[in-house]
């Protein structure tokens, strides 16, 4: 089955090399002035920066990860609060499994996966009755299609959204028509990539590349990929990197507890939103090219209202619905993970704009509004959930964002520029938004972690 990318388009090895201080856990004021030294240091331990520990350790280099969090996985996060029911708040899905290097580190980490099956994917109004929207894609693709085709035509990119609203068929639709053309514009497009259509690239948006096959689920929780990844890797987390200093034989960086570290090569992988909002500062500029892809590239977000009931009252031949209610965008996809692990739960998504609002939201709040949505839909006597866990990426200071997107004038050659090393080689750069075939993925960015570690020498 095609994928929902597809239908659109070990601390011994280092110890000589550590400063005995820094990996006996004194207090920070004492150890202020001790630097620790590695061959590299990694700094973020998600996805991107345990892969390129993983890669130098096997290349024999030691290796110290620095991690912000007091947690692994960065993006990938499984919370476990509740015994029995691990929730992924963060990545969800083995996005295409055939010749996905994910797949092989499952495989390797014997860890269950489950596929979602997105067919069938029915649509609910507010009153609860079924929404046939067949017709509505086809006009959604023939929209999608001229709107890019006249955008090619110009010499300056702009909006998906103002491409469209520029054709004279979008013009034509009357009003049931425009909300259907939006709920699919809004369930395939703004979902998909974590951005309105207001800011996503008509020329770029979908210019990525996809493995085929199906989009597996972990119904034990995705972090235990991210710990099978970790093993043996040396990792020290609750340290936040504040600053990085550029010296004559390497790099020295410095945390917000004063702690120093040195190396001859960093690999840098916090998410853009990071860069974005300027949370590490540079003793001396980054290049040009790459100031300007922090800029331009965008960073969207994605959120998750994860509810465990005690019994299901939704369709138990989906794994997914849709709702059409009286707010374009605000709750419009659901998915249920009943099968995949046997759990009553269901997850309600927003993305872009409606995700930027809700999680302005308390907790209490959000999941009133999705009761309110699941009551409209199924009826008054939907009981209360036995739990709810909320995501909220945007105010998460280690992530400020859920993954990246290709803003308008932002493009493949953005990601390119700020992928690779800069200060002569010393400091590397990646991440998800760094890898020019496969961003806003987890694979990519796995695999741009790799290709960092190709970056260093020795």
């Amino acid at each position: 089955m095609p994928t929902r990318r597809q239908s659109i388009t070990g601390l011994a090895g280092i110890a000589a090399s550590l400063c005995a201080p820094s990996l006996l856990g004194i207090a920070a004021n004492a150890r202020a002035n001790v630097d620790a030294a590695a061959d590299v240091l990694v700094i973020g331990a998600g996805m991107a920066g345990l892969g390129a520990a993983r890669a130098l350790r096997a290349r024999g280099l030691s290796v110290l990860v620095l991690e912000a969090r007091d947690r692994i996985g960065g993006r990938v996060h499984t919370s476990r609060m509740i015994p029995g029911w691990p929730v992924d708040l963060g990545a969800s899905w083995i996005h295409g499994a055939r010749g996905n290097p994910l797949t092989d580190l499952a495989d390797e980490a014997d860890l269950k996966r489950v596929e979602t099956r997105w067919e069938p994917r029915p649509v609910f109004s507010q009153s609860g009755s079924r929404i046939d929207t067949g017709d509505a894609w086809e006009w959604t693709e023939e929209l999608l299609d001229d709107g890019r085709a006249r955008a090619e035509e110009r010499e300056t990119d702009l909006s998906l959204a103002d491409a469209i609203r520029a054709l004279k068929d979008w013009r034509e639709l009357d009003a049931r028509e425009r909300r259907l053309v939006r709920y699919h514009l809004n369930s395939e497009i703004e979902h998909e990539y974590a951005a309105d259509c207001e800011d996503l690239s008509a020329w770029y948006f979908d210019d990525v590349d996809s493995f085929p096959g199906s989009d597996l689920i972990f119904p034990d929780g995705y972090g235990a990929l991210a710990d099978h990844l970790s093993k043996g890797i040396p990792i020290r987390t609750g340290l936040a990197v504040a600053r990085i200093e550029r010296q004559r034989d390497g790099i020295r960086l410095v945390t917000r507890a004063g702690e120093r570290f040195f190396s001859p090569h960093v690999i840098l992988t916090p998410p853009l939103g990071v860069l974005k909002a300027g949370d590490i500062t540079f003793s001396e500029p980054l290049s040009r090219a790459r100031q300007a892809a922090i800029g331009a590239i965008g960073m969207g977000l994605l959120n998750k209202c994860c509810l465990l009931f005690e019994r299901s009252f939704w369709p138990d031949n989906a794994d997914a619905f849709g709702y059409l209610g009286d707010r374009d965008g605000h709750w419009a996809e659901w998915l249920s993970l009943s099968r995949a692990t046997g759990k009553p739960a269901l997850i309600g998504f927003n993305a872009g704009s409606a995700a930027e609002e809700v999680e302005t939201l308390d907790h209490r709040q959000t999941a009133a509004r999705a009761m309110e949505v699941l009551r409209s839909v199924f009826g008054s006597s939907v009981p209360e959930p036995q739990s709810v866990q909320i995501s909220r990426w945007r105010s998460d200071p280690f992530a400020r964002g859920s993954y990246s997107f290709t803003a308008v004038g932002s493009d493949r050659a953005s990601r390119r520029s700020l992928a690779g090393s800069d200060w002569n080689g010393r400091l590397v750069f990646a991440g998800e938004a760094c890898h020019e075939d496969h961003p806003a993925t987890v694979h990519g960015a796995y695999m741009s972690g790799l290709e960092a570690a190709e970056l260093i020498p020795g």
